[in-house]
């Protein structure tokens, strides 16, 4: 049995040195994704909308990749707090299996579904047909997203975020290289931009097949002896499923806040499309601390050192408002030099402008909920952070923006995103409350 980091090393120190490194990928992976919009906005603003009514299937996807992943993680994190090695290792093979199934799957339903799926929004025949030119080879080379992410958690579980660094970073990289060749020099428009994210996906995951091999030393990836274990699966669902339910959340609410939105115009589709673009380069940095929080809490839950989880949660929580506050002062210091990234006409900027500075405003709370909810995960109580997101994200937010869109306008609609993540934050912080009282009775029994 080897000492592990996430058990002696100083709290904060640890936070910083797992964390750190999967911010930085994951801010790459955010860049890689506004630069993409960037280039297909200047094939035309047909495109851009065409590619922003696809989005939340590719949410989708990654939802149910990263919500694996995080059963994934927290299930190796907390059997190597226990050293139960040969436990870990089920739960990585087992991973691995579900991953390649899940990339399977999405193929099938891209095959036979993009075109209806797009019919819901618009009867646009051009707009259709560059969606399905892109969802199409999206969906079905979904599988090479899936490995990979499932390869990141596997990296953050066994605390070598900085291989899952070199692998997200590398992947974005080709990615943001390949974009520009592939949609202007070679003349493939909206499927060039697809082409380059699956290819930059599969590289990432080709290296992140060779490190673990060859770096990570905690477990192996061994199907020698392996067999199919039902309960190893229902382990991983159990915290995987509310964690997949509480990202695609987001996907069902950028359907419903793009037929609400669609009654205004592609136009203010396509506003919304690149405020989601620019807030995910805020979220991924949060979610990078949120990625590194999991595996933590889960190891150190797991060893029973609790003192170490509220340490580590306070510390996130600190760094998480300090770089929402900076997300916030960019959405209102310059909200018309973000839209320009993206080519943005006159109107777009009168639709854009006050969105972005309005919507700028929940980034706080939002922080807060995000690190909450981890927190929530990794210590069993996922149920309570699915009901959290489904308010966040749907059950409070749609009504209110139909409500306030409806009443008042766009403009005055757009603070339904403050009304709701503030709301939801006092709900983040009662259950949180519930959760450390659960832990302290644990920890005297």
């Amino acid at each position: 049995m080897t000492t592990n980091k996430m058990e002696i090393m100083e709290i904060k120190k640890l936070v910083l040195t797992m964390s750190i490194p999967i911010m930085i990928s994951m801010l790459v992976q955010a860049l890689y994704n506004i630069v993409d919009s960037m280039f297909v906005a200047r094939v035309s603003e047909d495109a851009l909308a065409a590619v922003s009514l696809c989005s939340p299937i590719q949410t989708i996807m990654v939802a149910v990749a990263c919500g694996t992943g995080v059963g994934i993680n927290a299930m190796m994190s907390r059997y190597l707090g226990q050293h139960e090695q040969k436990k870990a290792q089920s739960v990585l093979c087992h991973g691995l299996i579900l991953s390649v199934i899940s990339g399977i799957v999405f193929a099938i339903l891209g095959l036979f579904g993009t075109t209806f799926f797009l019919n819901l929004f618009t009867h646009d025949s051009l707009i259709i047909q560059l969606g399905e030119e892109y969802l199409s080879i999206c969906t079905s080379l979904s599988v090479f997203v899936f490995v990979q992410i499932a390869y990141e958690r596997i990296m953050q579980a066994t605390g070598h975020a900085f291989y899952n660094m070199i692998m997200q970073g590398v992947g974005a990289l080709i990615n943001i290289i390949f974009d520009p060749i592939f949609i202007f020099v070679l003349g493939f428009g909206v499927k060039g931009a697809a082409i380059a994210t699956v290819l930059g996906q599969m590289i990432a995951m080709m290296i992140g097949i060779w490190i673990t091999n060859k770096k990570i030393k905690e477990v192996e990836v061994n199907f020698k002896d392996f067999s199919l274990n039902w309960i190893v699966i229902k382990e991983i669902y159990q915290i995987g499923v509310p964690a997949i339910l509480i990202q695609s959340i987001m996907s069902f609410m950028t359907v419903f806040m793009n037929m609400i939105l669609i009654a205004y115009g592609a136009l203010t589709v396509s506003v919304f499309g690149i405020y989601f673009k620019l807030s995910t380069f805020i979220f991924m940095a949060v979610n990078g601390i949120n990625n590194a929080l999991i595996p933590i809490v889960s190891f150190n839950y797991g060893a029973r050192h609790f003192d170490r989880i509220f340490k580590a949660v306070r510390f996130s929580l600190l760094l998480t408002i300090c770089i929402m506050f900076l997300g916030t002062c960019l959405a209102w210091g310059m909200p018309d030099l973000l839209l320009a990234l993206f080519d943005a006409s006159k109107q777009m900027l009168d639709i854009g402008i006050p969105a972005i500075r309005i919507i700028g405003l929940c980034f706080i709370p939002a922080g807060i909920n995000v690190i909450l909810g981890a927190a929530l995960q990794a210590t069993g109580f996922s149920k309570a952070s699915l009901m959290i997101t489904l308010c966040r994200q749907l059950v409070f937010l749609i009504p209110l923006s139909y409500v306030l869109m409806n009443l008042f306008g766009l403009e005055i609609g757009w603070s339904a995103f403050v009304i709701t993540e503030t709301l939801c934050m006092l709900i983040s912080l009662a259950f949180y409350r519930r959760t450390c009282n659960q832990i302290q009775r644990i920890e005297r029994v």
